[in-house]
């Protein structure tokens, strides 16, 4: 019997051209899927602390995982006042996701400086541990709720932070990455757990998702795919997956980059997500497992699906 590789989660997508109330939709079909967890991040409509403590209220089983937020927009103490509120709201431990996010929201939206991001990172991550354990910060602050009870992950990018956060972190997000990008990942995260003498923190990602879909659901998915062509990282991993030309002109400024959305082909979305049959996405989720990752939250395709309401009804079958 066709079954699911790994445990059914979800991230909250926030699509271009949907109402951004569909999110909360998304979280109410998730949890009636009977979905393990349920990340909710921020984009360019909701808070995502705020988004969280409202679907924390709405909810009453799956795990909600905060994040990831940007360590540059949001300081130690008020990550840890957005988790453990969370966490109060909803009557269960809430998890807290950090990583760098882009230079476009860093830089251009928040005016924060996008520089010396590793260090952002591990700093805040070693800042937050006291917090999120009910110990003071490095100010003295201590929270007033509840510590949030869940776990502390790192999104990663290159080697250092992927050491940093397999000696020290509860999880790792690894994202735009195809099963051959993440084996080194895997490779680095189990040598350097095993070196500090500790179990390998999970492995997980997020991919976008689709049940048979048609021209719109690829329409939809390259509008958003347009906006990862140009940061660093991100670019090179689509260039690496034989893609370079769009990322080539995404780059050279010679063009606005929401224009080349109608240049992406659907051999883009196809390469780094889950499209197609229940049983042609379980076995991309195996291709994933296989190549060492543990978990994969999906994001609903909504453009031919609203709310993801077909794709969960779908998976929750083969959990």
């Amino acid at each position: 019997m066709l079954r699911l590789p790994m445990p059914l989660d979800v991230t909250l997508p926030f699509w271009f051209d949907r109402p951004a109330e569909e999110a909360i939709e998304i979280a109410a079909n998730a949890e009636a899927a009977g979905a393990s967890e349920l990340w909710v991040g921020e984009m360019t409509t909701w808070d995502g602390a705020a988004l969280a403590a409202a679907i924390a209220r709405t909810t009453s089983r799956i795990s909600i995982v905060l994040g990831p937020l940007a360590v540059k927009v949001r300081d130690p103490v008020s990550l840890a006042m957005a988790v453990s509120s969370v966490a109060a709201l909803g009557g269960r431990p809430a998890h807290l996701a950090i990583g760098a996010s882009s230079p476009v929201v860093v830089e251009q939206w928040h005016g924060r400086p996008y520089d010396h991001m590793g260090t952002a990172v591990i700093e805040t991550f070693e800042a937050l541990r006291p917090l999120l354990a009910g110990g003071r910060g490095p100010g003295g602050y201590r929270l007033r709720l509840d510590p949030p009870g869940g776990e502390l992950r790192v999104a990663v990018f290159g080697p250092r932070l992927t050491q940093f956060a397999a000696a020290n972190a509860d999880g790792v997000v690894l994202n735009m990455s195809t099963p051959e990008q993440v084996m080194p990942y895997r490779a680095l995260l189990d040598e350097t757990a095993a070196a500090a003498g500790r179990p390998r923190p999970t492995l997980a990602t997020w991919m976008m998702a689709g049940l048979d879909p048609g021209p719109r659901s690829f329409r939809q998915a390259a509008a958003q795919l347009v906006a990862y062509l140009h940061p660093p990282g991100y670019g090179e991993k689509i260039a690496e997956a034989g893609f370079g030309d769009l990322v080539q002109r995404a780059r050279s400024g010679t063009v606005p980059l929401p224009s080349l959305a109608a240049d992406i082909p659907d051999a883009l979305p196809q390469t780094f997500g889950l499209f197609g049959s229940p049983r042609e996405i379980a076995d991309r989720m195996t291709q994933y497992r296989d190549a060492g990752m543990d978990r994969i939250a999906i994001a609903p395709v909504t453009g031919e699906d609203p709310a993801g309401t077909r794709l969960l009804r779908e998976l929750a079958r083969l959990r």
